[in-house]
């Protein structure tokens, strides 16, 4: 494995890629400092005076949890006079801190729709997923995307305000890096779904009408209903520390007892187990975790050396959620001993040795790690 010499982030990172000098193409700090910021600000308040001017019951659909970032976006499209319908897919995982939050964030002043999928056809797509391609949050991605398009689609509403990037922030394609916009191809590339679709999923007893929720739009109903879906963070700087002080300012609360994944305390917080065990997997598969993605951004925003952030990762730990683990399972019915049989079949034996009992990674950005 190589590691960016600016960040931490391994080669191994989907979507990610190393220049010729060996640095990955995430954010940089220099790389958005390139952005004329308020020419865009400038482009998002055209955006949202069209979006006005079609006179629809609602301006925007907002897809929210209850995060930081959510708040953030509310916050940011009603400071610009628009009026949003905000729309929930509830993880059946939701915890209250979870709950707590999405409460405050309606409090902001606006409506809003939770979404619920049936839990006997949820229950059985997660297992499905974990089996096929070792991810449970397959239909989470699907459905926290083709919900909200779905709404807007239905009730002809303009704009869908997504929060940030991922393949600008994390890494992407040149042209991915660029969109100021959602379309198929950055669905297929982009999107926690291991290139798939709903329409991927049926069979096996799902049909098609179970999987109803999961289905995007067809590019022909968004044509005709005008719907547009756009990244907030295409216009404004995005940085999670900036979005949780403002979202916080506006009565967000974080986690009193420190983070529940990776080295925030106020992300990834208002689901009880599955978010947790999305981001372990990446563990096996890519020998890196969520501390990874949170540490860099930490590096590239100037709040923390590399080497302080290498000390985080060799201070961190086994990154194994046991807790999550055990309410994981006993959601989809399956034992932990199930569940760890199939996730070792998406060990990638391409970075994991197994030496003197324990698996390792040979190279790994910590020497003297503690295996578990």
């Amino acid at each position: 494995m190589r590691y960016c010499p600016r960040c931490i982030l391994p080669d191994t990172r989907p979507r990610l890629w190393f220049d010729d000098q060996g640095n990955c193409n995430c954010a940089t700090r220099e790389a958005k400092s390139q952005v004329d910021w308020p020419a865009r600000e400038g482009d998002f308040r055209d955006l949202a005076e069209r979006a006005k001017a079609r006179r629809a019951a609602y301006d925007c659909v907002i897809p929210v949890s209850g995060g930081k970032d959510s708040h953030w976006q509310v916050i940011k499209c009603l400071e610009y006079g628009m009026r949003p319908l905000c729309v929930t897919w509830k993880t059946p995982a939701r915890n209250e801190l979870g709950a707590r939050n999405l409460a405050n964030l309606l409090e902001l002043g606006v409506d809003h729709i939770d979404f619920q999928i049936n839990p006997k056809v949820e229950r059985r797509f997660m297992l499905k997923t974990l089996e096929d391609v070792g991810s449970p949050a397959v239909p989470l991605h699907l459905s926290i995307h083709a919900i909200p398009l779905r709404i807007a689609t239905l009730y002809r509403i303009p704009l869908v305000v997504w929060g940030e990037n991922s393949a600008f922030e994390y890494g992407g394609d040149a042209e991915e890096r660029r969109d100021s916009s959602m379309n198929w191809r950055w669905f297929r590339k982009s999107l926690a779904t291991n290139g798939t679709l709903a329409e991927d999923w049926v069979g096996d007893g799902l049909t098609r009408e179970d999987l109803t929720p999961y289905f995007l739009p067809s590019d022909e109903e968004l044509e005709g209903s005008g719907v547009l879906a756009v990244f907030l963070g295409y216009y404004f700087s995005w940085d999670p520390v900036e979005t949780f002080r403002v979202a916080r300012v506006h009565g967000f609360q974080e986690r009193t007892e420190g983070p529940k994944t990776g080295y925030y305390d106020f992300a990834d917080i208002d689901d009880e187990f599955l978010i947790s065990i999305h981001h372990f997997l990446k563990w096996y598969k890519f020998g890196f975790t969520r501390h990874f993605d949170n540490l860099s951004i930490e590096i590239r925003n100037g709040r923390m050396s590399r080497d302080e952030a290498i000390r985080i990762i060799a201070e961190s730990g086994d990154p194994t959620p046991y807790e999550d683990i055990e309410k994981f399972c006993a959601y989809v019915g399956i034992s932990r001993s199930r569940f760890f049989r199939i996730i070792e079949k998406f060990r990638n034996p391409e970075i994991w040795t197994k030496r003197k009992g324990k698996w390792v990674i040979e190279g790994f950005l910590v020497p003297d790690l503690e295996w578990a």
